[in-house]
């Protein structure tokens, strides 16, 4: 399920300025700037064409994603029941931060300025990369995209990208959802307070030097939307949010030995929670400085040292808390002609006003290619979370002695790819897991109102599955086509003594997860299909009903005389028409279409 893996502080390749991703590709290279390079085990998904984020993330094995319905919803993920606070996100390298719940909403992040997503299961986390600008002759190339559909659903957005010389370039994107969002979820009735209005929008700046490159972004994100509650205890409560960042990563190779890459950020969140029982505000400030210094010692042998440092602040009408973490790490890589190995050691501090956490997780990663495309893999690793703010300090919904999560990760899979005759590639990747988690932190609605989540600590829970992902692509001159099966299973199970769930599934992880799907193009015509089944499915109320849903995809390009292009499309989804909850009471749209009409140049 992934290429080679190593902690998030190691560092051990270049980084090619302008990589671009093929469909699913085997391999992948991604900067986390707050971690070093890393080069780990782990599955890319290129995020052309698609809709939504939740889409492409469905077609991975061991990986939940959470959406409370439709546009307005929350949509969070979680990698092989770990839970969506212990799993990181980054957008370009630096990690996007929300101390106060943990769970960043995926909402927030512009698909249409997205080229890929980096599925990386050793480390929990999800890295975003925006899509560099290409400039095929002119010095200014435009994207103008329309869309709207069910629901009262209108989604515009346009992306210019200026050349502003030989090393320096200018992205300016924006993009934005009116969505009424009352589908309907049962015989005459309709999602009600599901509306969203969302606006996005930045600017990169992209720069190259002689041994190196930079890249500036300014992110500014603001929504404002119902929060429709459950089914059985349905809301008139509003949400309005603010987000604004600005952050830099440098990556430069100062000679054959040295190689430094460093980032900073700066962001502000406003949430402002509107309710009938009394209104809150929360403002979240973080400040971020990163760096990993790089040393290529010799052919068989490279070292790192990285270092990071984040502030945290949280001020609200409720409780006001603040937060400062270091982490540092240390790691060498071995190499040989048939096997790799990766050995780190990364020390991580968290300092509340009250508490403090200090923590060493070792790690090792073994690679050996048995034959030219075959590789046996393995891994060991320590994971950490400390609570967050809300989990700890909510006014009667917090519980202050809740304890850090610890956890230990291992993997051992085979990955086999090849290709075959002129365009065709095939590719196969099988891997079991198992996970020991200390005082799994999770989150159930309580008995007396489904609206009000409590956090509370599971002693020991062990995750023990088995990942199965496999596709063959075709590219040809005038077409081209892939196929693509996942499979996940998954047992998720609470082994703390004497608890009354003891040996029952934990809630929210899916037993059995499967995924197929298909693309194709054609001069210009390009279609896909993804059908997604869930099953095995538990919440702290007992077994949740299985769903499956199908996704299909139709689009056309048309060229126009000069550089012009014009794309044409529409979107069916869930065609199966599956009235499915992803939690108890928050029903997901059933069948739904959306067209989309584009301007390129």
């Amino acid at each position: 399920m992934f290429s080679s893996l190593l902690v998030a502080f190691c560092a051990i390749a270049e980084v090619t300025p302008d990589y671009k991703s093929d469909f699913d590709t085997l391999q992948a290279v991604t900067v986390v700037a707050d971690r070093g390079v890393v080069v780990s085990k782990t599955d890319t998904v290129n995020l052309a064409g698609t809709i939504e984020i939740t889409d492409a993330l469905q077609k991975l094995p061991g990986l939940f994603v959470n959406d409370c319905g439709a546009s307005a919803g929350l949509k969070s993920v979680s990698l092989r029941g770990f839970g969506s606070s212990h799993t990181a996100i980054y957008l370009d390298g630096v990690r996007v931060g929300n101390v106060q719940t943990g769970q960043n909403d995926l909402g927030m992040l512009d698909i249409g300025n997205l080229e890929t997503v980096v599925v990386d299961y050793a480390q929990n986390s999800l890295s975003f990369t925006s899509a560099r600008p290409v400039f095929d002759g002119g010095p200014v190339v435009g994207k103008f995209k329309f869309r709207a559909g069910s629901f009262s659903t209108w989604e515009p957005s346009a992306r210019m990208d200026f050349r502003l010389s030989d090393k320096v370039s200018l992205t300016a994107s924006g993009s934005g959802v009116i969505s009424r969002g009352d589908f309907p979820y049962a015989d005459n009735l309709r999602r009600a307070n599901n509306d969203i209005r969302h606006l996005r929008g930045g600017v990169d700046v992209w720069g190259r030097l002689n041994a190196g490159r930079w890249h500036v972004k300014a992110y500014y994100n603001d929504s404002d939307r119902g929060v429709p509650g459950s089914t059985d205890w349905p809301s008139t409560d509003r949400q309005k949010d603010r987000n604004a960042l600005v952050q830099g990563v440098l990556n430069n190779r100062f000679s054959g030995l040295y190689t430094l890459d460093m980032s900073a950020k700066a962001s502000y969140d406003k949430m402002a929670y509107l309710s009938e029982w009394g209104n809150d505000d929360y403002g979240q400030s973080e400040f971020q400085l990163n760096s990993s210094h790089r040393f290529r010692l010799n052919e068989w042998l490279n070292a790192s040292v990285t270092a990071n440092v984040v502030w945290d602040n949280l001020r609200s009408n409720l409780f006001e808390a603040s937060r400062f973490s270091t982490a540092a790490a240390m790691s060498a890589t071995l190499r040989f002609s048939r096997f790799k190995a990766d050995v780190a050691l990364m020390y991580d501090g968290v300092f509340d006003r009250t508490k403090c956490h200090n923590t060493l997780s070792p790690s090792v990663d073994l690679r050996w290619m048995l034959t030219e495309g075959l590789d046996i893999v393995a891994f060991g690793r320590r994971a950490y979370r400390t609570p967050q703010f809300n989990e700890l300090y909510y006014p009667g919904f917090g519980n202050p002695e809740l304890k850090p999560e610890d956890a230990w990760l291992t993997d051992a899979g085979v990955e086999y790819h090849c290709s075959f005759r002129p365009g065709w590639r095939f590719n196969v990747k099988l891997d079991g897991f198992y996970n020991y988690l200390n005082n799994k932190i999770i989150s159930s609605p309580t008995p007396y109102d489904p609206g009000i989540w409590l956090p509370y600590n599971i002693g020991v829970v062990r995750i023990s599955g088995l990942d199965v992902r496999s596709g063959m692509e075709f590219s040809g001159r005038e077409w081209t086509a892939g196929i693509m099966a996942a499979y996940s299973l998954q047992d998720a199970l609470d082994k703390t003594p004497d608890s009354a769930t003891y040996g029952s599934q934990i809630p929210f992880i899916a037993r059995h997860s499967l995924t197929l799907s298909a693309d194709g193009s054609f001069r210009g015509w390009k279609a896909s299909a993804v059908w997604n089944l869930r099953d095995g499915r538990y919440d702290g109320t007992g077994a949740m009903p299985s769903w499956n849903t199908l996704d299909i995809i139709l689009d056309k390009d048309f060229k126009l005389p000069g550089r012009l292009i014009v794309t044409a499309g529409i979107t069916a989804r869930n065609l199966t028409d599956c009235r499915y909850e992803l939690s108890s009471g928050f029903p997901m749209p059933g069948r739904s279409f959306c067209g989309e009409l584009g301007l390129k140049f």
